[in-house]
């Protein structure tokens, strides 16, 4: 099957560098790129690639290079899947608020909106293939659709999972360690369907890295690898407390731990927690589905990873308040970093939001600085938690564009993303600027304890 047009539906953090990638490697398939949220294809479609809605390090390069050749981005969704013989979906897939399953089942609405969309839209056969990270045997419910309300067109369903780390995504796309393909491996039609998605990675990535298995085993390989790579950064951050207590250094373990051969050394780093669209949501779907299989110890095995890290949140920014004389009330409090880690300007899950939720709470005024994340995302990052109203999220918080802005006459600052910035700040300056006693946390061991202790800082750092 010869591949000529790709169709992806949702402009996102997925399904944008993804697809600028494909298009960048495979230059004689036309990519189109949809959305029906006209702003964000408007930022895509920007003269000056550097506005282009997602921040990941070369990705604006590519788009310049792909974009008005064969990389396209549109608010004609139904156009897009008229015309392509491949479409990804990769739209949202947050956690229910509502119903069965709430705060923790995924929420399908948006992918069964897209099946019927396809189905009403679709004149001849199309491969389907789910890029948004879901429970598993939503393919099943996917081909349901399609099948039962298209006019006599067949849909091959196809899990491509990604793996992209935030920060990284481009040199993930670039250089995966896998690619995974889950398809109806039975049926002649399903294999060749599954050949043809090969043949689009295969243009970059070597055969050996592109596996084939079952969808099922697809998609919950997706939700394990999260699973996996959050339960590890919850053992070090449990760690990092009795570190604490002990005076044992969370850094001096994990280099100990990491060292042996079958353990490893990656995601051993103590932090404030972990954050971004998929690690929590991930393990609260794995959760829910545990449940409804009635395996309640597995399911309870994987909240506790959920538990931890809410824990290593509150206890970061519990530690401030009792640091500050166990009132942090009308005292301002200096916040570096709000994007849940470098690199990225996406702020879902971000440990700054609940550290300064909590902070809020206790009557602190805070000034955040970060070099990517804009005023309005912050905001509604607390809009969304429903603590407070609006006016007073924007009269107790205040979003500056300098890092100095944010330290100026501050009792504490707070370190909660690791941006390669703050490393080199003029920390001497900011000392003398700030009221006395200086208190520094930083909550992703970025910084130099020994070189602040010695400017006059009371520098908390987590695990130490």
């Amino acid at each position: 099957m010869e591949i000529k047009n790709i169709c992806c539906i949702g402009a996102g953090y997925v399904g944008g560098p993804t697809m600028a990638v494909i298009a960048q490697k495979c230059p004689k398939i036309q990519v189109t790129v949809v959305d029906i949220n006209e702003k964000r294809i408007a930022a895509w479609n920007d003269e000056d690639v550097n506005n282009i809605p997602i921040y990941e390090p070369g990705l604006s390069d590519i788009v310049k290079e792909a974009r008005g050749r064969n990389l396209f981005f549109s608010t004609d969704v139904d156009g897009a899947i008229e015309k392509a013989d491949m479409i990804f979906i990769s739209v949202n897939t947050p956690t229910k608020t509502y119903g069965i399953g709430k705060g923790m089942a995924a929420d399908l609405k948006y992918i069964e909106l897209c099946a019927r969309q396809i189905a009403r839209v679709a004149k001849n056969d199309k491969i389907v293939i789910e890029k948004s990270t879901l429970p598993v045997r939503t393919a099943a419910a996917l081909k349901e659709i399609l099948d039962n309300t298209s006019n006599g067109v067949k849909f091959q369903i196809l899990s491509n999972p990604e793996f992209l780390a935030e920060g990284t995504a481009v040199e993930d796309l670039m250089a995966p360690d896998r690619v995974l393909i889950g398809g109806d491996i039975d049926t002649a039609e399903g294999r060749d369907a599954m050949q043809a998605l090969v043949k689009v990675y295969s243009s970059w990535v070597p055969r050996e890295n592109i596996l084939t298995t079952n969808v099922w085993s697809s998609e919950l390989s997706k939700l394990t690898a999260n699973a996996f790579l959050a339960q590890r950064v919850s053992s070090i951050n449990a760690m990092s407390e009795l570190c604490e207590k002990t005076g044992a250094d969370v850094n001096e373990v994990a280099k100990a731990v990491g060292m042996d051969s079958r353990i490893g050394s990656k995601f051993l780093k103590s932090s404030v927690g972990f954050g971004g669209s998929c690690f929590q949501k991930d393990i609260l779907n794995l959760v829910y589905i545990s449940k409804s299989f009635g395996l309640n110890e597995v399911a309870d095995y994987w909240e506790q990873v959920i538990t931890m890290n809410d824990h290593q949140k509150r206890r970061f920014a519990a530690k401030i308040v009792q640091t500050l004389f166990n009132t942090v009330a009308g005292k301002k409090i200096a916040m570096l970093g709000w994007a849940f880690k470098k690199d990225t300007n996406d702020t879902r899950e971000s440990a700054a939001i609940y550290v300064a939720d909590y902070l809020l709470n206790e009557q602190a005024e805070i000034v955040v600085y970060d070099p990517k994340v804009r005023a309005e995302q912050i905001y509604a990052d607390l809009d969304y938690l429903g603590t407070r109203s609006e006016a007073e999220n924007r009269n107790l918080l205040k979003v500056v564009s300098t890092p100095q802005q944010a330290c100026e006459e501050a009792h504490a600052i707070a370190v909660l993303t690791e941006w390669d910035e703050f490393k080199n700040l003029e920390w001497e300056n900011i000392y003398k600027n700030m009221l006395k006693p200086a208190f520094l946390f930083d909550g992703r061991r970025l910084l130099n304890k020994k070189e602040l202790d010695n400017l006059g800082f009371e520098t908390f750092v987590i695990g130490n």
